[in-house]
C-alpha cells in the first residue's frame, strides 16, 4: 500500500506510453483553450498535491493579508507620508484619490506563496489583476477527467477549487454593495486585446454568460462614455472586471480615457478599483515588517503573517549599504512590475553586478529589497516531445482571494529561481488529497 501521492501518481505515468499520454494532455489543453500566447499552459503530467493541513494554514495566513491590504487601501489616500512609503507615484496618487464608491479595493487579489512543511513564506501580493483563475480551473477539470485519475481516487480523496463561479459570485457581490441593488449587471471584462491571457477571458465570459450574467470582452480602445454611460460596441456596461492594470491605464491614458471618466463619474462599478494599486506596491510588505507602521493593522490579522511576510524594504542609501557585502540573503525587485520582469537574485548574481543593481536602486527610487526565502522543489514528469522526463521543479503556490476567502491556487513550476508562466514557466492544477481509509466501500480494499 503506497501512500504517498507522489510516488503512486509516478507509478501509474510510468505504467503508460509516453507519446499517448503527452498527445492526449496536449489535446485537451488545446480543446479547452488553455494557452498562454499560444503555448500550452502545462507540460506537465502530474498535478501538485496539497494536504488538508496545508491548505488551512494557507488560508488562515492569505485571508489575513488581504485584509491588511484592504486596511491599508482605506487609510492611505488620505495619508501622503504613507504613499510615499510606499513608492506611489503621483499619477498612482491621483487614480487612488478617486472615490470609487463602496466595495473592497481588491475584489480579486492573488498571494503568491513557497510551502515546505515547516514554513509558508508570500514573495508578493499582487493585489491588482491576477490572472489564471479560468486557466486553474480548466487545468483541474482536464486532470481530473484524466484516465490516470480513476486508479489514483482508488487510494486517495481527490478535490479542486472552481474559482470561475467564485470570482463571479465575487464580481456580483461588489456589484451589490456599490450598486445597492440585487439586478445583475451588464459586465465587461476590459484589458488589450493583444494579451496572451485572451483565451482566459473568452472562458470567463462564456462561463459567466452561462450562469445568468451576459459579459462581454472589450479593449479599452473599444470603450466610450457620454458623460452618463459608459459602453463597448455599442453596448451599455455597469461592471467592469478590470484587467487592464494601472500601469497601462497611466502610460496610455488617451486609450483608457474612457474608462477612466467613467469611473471618476461613479456610472460604473470597477473591480477591481483603482485603489488597489495601494497594496499591490511590494512596498506593501515593508510596512507590515516594520515596526513604525504597525500600529496601523489589527493585531490579528499581523500576528497570522508574522513570520510568513520576509522583510522588505524600498532602497534607499541606506539600505543599499547595509546590502552590499549581504547579496546571498536578499532579492532586488522592482516596486511594481509583473512576471519576474527585473528581479535579481542576490545568491546568483556576482558582486560587482549586484553593486551596480544597488546604484541602480537607489538613483532610480522604485526598488525594493527583500530578504531571501526558502522555496519548494519537487520531482515532476514532464512532457519532452513524444518522452517523458522527470525534472526537479521550483514550485509557487499562490492562492487566489476572492473578497477575502481563499478560492483556490496558481500553481507555477520553474527550473530557475523564478516562477511565473510570463517568463517562460509552466503550471499546474492543484488538489487537495488524502489516503483513504480502509473500509468495505473503498474500492482498493474490496
Amino acid at each position: 500500500m503506497n501512500n504517498d501521492p507522489i510516488a503512486f501518481w509516478h507509478s501509474l505515468v510510468a505504467a503508460e506510453p509516453a507519446a499517448e499520454l503527452c498527445g492526449a494532455l496536449a489535446d485537451r489543453m488545446r480543446a479547452g483553450r488553455l494557452t498562454f500566447g499560444g503555448r500550452l499552459l502545462c507540460p506537465f503530467v502530474r498535478p501538485f498535491f496539497l494536504e488538508a493541513a496545508d491548505e488551512s494554514r494557507i488560508a488562515e495566513a492569505a485571508e489575513a493579508l488581504w485584509r491588511l491590504g484592504e486596511r491599508l487601501a482605506a487609510i492611505a489616500p488620505g495619508e501622503p507620508a504613507l504613499l510615499r512609503a510606499l513608492g506611489m507615484s503621483d499619477a498612482e496618487i491621483a487614480l487612488a484619490a478617486i472615490d470609487p464608491g463602496p466595495g473592497p479595493a481588491s475584489t480579486a487579489g492573488r498571494a503568491d506563496a513557497f510551502l515546505l512543511p515547516q514554513s509558508l513564506e508570500f514573495a508578493e501580493y499582487n493585489a491588482e489583476s491576477p490572472a489564471g483563475p479560468a486557466y486553474s480551473q480548466r487545468l483541474s477539470e482536464v486532470f481530473d477527467a484524466a484516465p490516470l485519475m480513476a486508479p489514483f481516487k482508488t487510494r486517495f480523496s481527490v478535490r479542486f477549487y472552481t474559482p470561475i463561479d467564485a470570482i463571479r459570485q465575487a464580481l456580483l457581490q461588489t456589484w451589490r454593495e456599490w450598486s445597492g441593488t440585487t439586478s445583475v449587471p451588464r459586465m465587461a471584462i476590459v484589458d488589450w486585446r493583444e494579451v496572451p491571457t485572451w483565451s482566459e477571458f473568452e472562458l470567463l465570459r462564456d462561463a459567466f454568460t452561462a450562469a445568468g450574467v451576459e459579459t462581454t470582452i472589450h479593449d479599452p480602445r473599444d470603450l466610450t462614455f457620454d458623460g452618463t454611460t459608459l459602453r463597448g460596441g455599442g453596448r451599455p456596461i455597469e461592471l467592469v472586471y478590470r484587467r487592464v492594470l494601472i500601469n497601462d491605464i497611466i502610460a496610455r491614458a488617451d486609450e483608457c480615457a474612457a474608462l477612466v471618466e467613467a469611473y471618476r463619474a461613479g456610472a460604473v462599478c470597477v473591480a477591481n478599483t483603482l485603489r488597489c494599486k495601494i497594496p499591490h506596491k511590494k512596498a506593501f510588505f515593508a510596512l507590515l515588517t516594520d515596526d513604525r507602521y504597525r500600529h496601523l493593522f489589527e493585531p490579528a490579522d499581523l500576528d497570522a503573517v508574522r513570520g510568513h511576510v520576509p522583510w522588505t524594504r524600498l532602497v534607499d542609501a541606506a539600505v543599499a549599504a547595509q546590502l552590499r557585502g549581504e547579496r546571498e540573503r536578499f532579492v532586488l525587485k522592482p516596486n511594481d512590475e509583473y512576471g519576474g520582469t527585473g528581479v535579481m537574485l542576490g545568491w546568483e548574481t556576482d558582486a560587482p553586478a549586484w553593486d551596480a543593481a544597488l546604484d541602480r536602486a537607489v538613483g532610480d527610487g522604485g526598488w525594493v529589497a527583500q530578504e531571501r526565502i526558502r522555496v519548494r522543489r519537487e520531482p515532476f514528469p514532464v512532457c519532452d516531445g513524444s518522452h517523458i522526463v522527470e525534472r526537479d521543479m521550483l514550485v509557487d503556490v499562490a492562492p487566489y482571494l476572492f473578497r477575502g476567502r481563499m478560492a483556490g491556487f496558481l500553481t507555477r513550476l520553474s527550473t530557475t529561481g523564478l516562477a511565473n508562466v510570463t517568463s517562460g514557466g509552466g503550471q499546474v492544477p492543484a488538489f487537495v488529497v488524502q489516503p483513504k481509509t480502509p473500509g468495505s466501500d473503498d474500492p482498493a480494499y474490496t
